[in-house]
């Protein structure tokens, strides 16, 4: 388990609702996808880096995630990744992306 923190410090992290709207292989040492992130008006579209190579690109396409927003963009090889899609491992280790329960607006903000 890790350290407690305040609860501010969750305050801080600005995580959103996003609408994948392009997958492409990434160019970079290990496979990853290359995720285009619609949030919606006020942030635009951004992208994510990670290795999901699992799921298959239509099963992508439209797939409404939750995402970090506000951290610095990561330099992954010649990518760079500006926003984190949260995520969990199924019991076979693949990351299963954390998804609202129903169909909500981009762009909306987790509370």
């Amino acid at each position: 388990m890790k350290p407690t923190v305040q609860f501010d410090v969750f305050e801080q992290l600005d995580i959103r609702v996003g609408k994948i709207v392009g997958v492409d292989i990434a160019s970079t040492k290990k496979p990853t996808y290359r995720l285009e992130i619609d949030f919606g008006t006020e942030i635009g579209r951004k992208v994510s880096c990670g290795g999901y190579r699992h799921y298959p690109v239509e099963a992508l396409m439209g797939k409404l995630v939750l995402a970090v927003v506000n951290f610095p963009t990561k330099k992954m090889g010649p990518e760079k990744s500006e926003v984190l899609v949260l995520g969990v491992n199924d019991d076979a280790g693949n990351t299963v992306y954390v998804s609202p329960a129903s169909d909500v607006p981009v762009g909306q903000v987790l509370f």
